[in-house]
């Protein structure tokens, strides 16, 4: 969250502009509709609709993350049919940005959530709610350093490069951990969000590393992928493993000990957050220009706690 975070903040005078306050759709755009965080953002979506007339809400997003010329074509259907508003997770920071500009130009106000966007977008959405991304890497990173004693061999098992919430997550643990610790890191891996890749991935690592003594799975396929392949090769709770996301395969993973903790999103929070946050924008209100959705940390110690439940998904 470095320049994209700026990006947001530079969003902030538009935030006050007025858009006309017309009845209509608002386009939720995600990286992919097969995902259960995604399905919590839809949720979450949905719920901020509970109650309204004036506006319905649509869910949409690619089979992939990948898949982002998809996801481009989806925001440009979404302006072509003059959308009162758009929710918008982007899956890439650079290739988006002519369609939240064409939503500009059309004045359409776009909402940005889990991933920032590119500098060139600056003052073309006026909103960004996420995660602290950079703040969540850090407090995995203090998690791997607690369980391993700040010493050994840890891989990193990532998802897709450059992404904007990549960035923040996997750039600030690397960064942490090389300031305080003697932990050597080995360079990220990248599943491309699909959790046989994953799987095959911290297979070949786990083999090739005998001697690795933690692992982080930076989302939530890849971090399921990185913990069934740990449990094939017998090491569930030999190896000092940290996940990301909350569904129930990590939640059951928390609960065996397979892994020591998953930093689990408010994904349900960015979905209603930001459809209201599109909704305020049509009624002329004040929007804040960065939205931080939250993180916490779960644990076998605290998975049953209030603070976590109202988390997982």
């Amino acid at each position: 969250m470095t320049k994209f975070l700026s990006t947001a903040l530079t969003a902030g005078i538009l935030a006050l502009a007025p858009f006309a306050a017309s009845a209509g759709e608002i386009a939720v755009i995600v990286k992919t509709t097969n995902s259960n965080f995604w399905q919590n953002v839809n949720k979450g979506a949905s719920a901020a609709m509970e109650g309204v007339s004036e506006h319905e809400m649509t869910f949409n997003g690619p089979a992939a993350e990948t898949q982002i010329a998809e996801q481009v074509n989806m925001v440009d259907n979404a302006v072509n049919r003059g959308v009162a508003g758009i929710v918008l997770a982007p899956s890439d920071p650079e290739a988006l940005v002519p369609a939240v500009k064409r939503a500009y130009e059309s004045g359409i106000p776009v909402v940005l959530i889990d991933s920032g966007i590119s500098e060139a977008a600056a003052g073309t959405f006026q909103s960004f709610l996420s995660t602290d991304n950079c703040a969540a890497g850090k407090l995995v990173a203090q998690k791997m350093i607690e369980e391993t004693g700040g010493k050994g061999k840890v891989a990193i098992m990532s998802y897709v490069p450059g992404v904007g919430s990549e960035i923040g997550r996997v750039g600030c643990f690397q960064e942490y951990i090389e300031a305080n610790s003697d932990i050597e890191l080995l360079d990220p891996l990248y599943s491309q969000a699909q959790m046989a890749t994953a799987l095959n991935q911290t297979t070949d690592v786990l083999a090739a590393n005998p001697d690795l003594v933690g692992i982080y799975g930076a989302n939530e396929p890849t971090a399921v992928g990185m913990a069934r392949a740990i449990v094939q090769a017998g090491k569930a709770g030999q190896i000092v493993a940290i996940g990301f996301d909350g569904n129930a395969d990590l939640q059951d993973f928390v609960k065996d000990g397979t892994l020591a903790a998953t930093a689990v999103q408010g994904s349900f929070q960015m979905g209603e957050m930001g459809v209201q946050a599109v909704m305020d924008l049509l009624a002329g209100k004040k929007v804040d220009e960065f939205i931080d959705t939250g993180v916490v940390l779960a644990t076998k110690d605290n998975i049953d706690s209030e603070e976590v439940m109202n988390v997982l998904y």
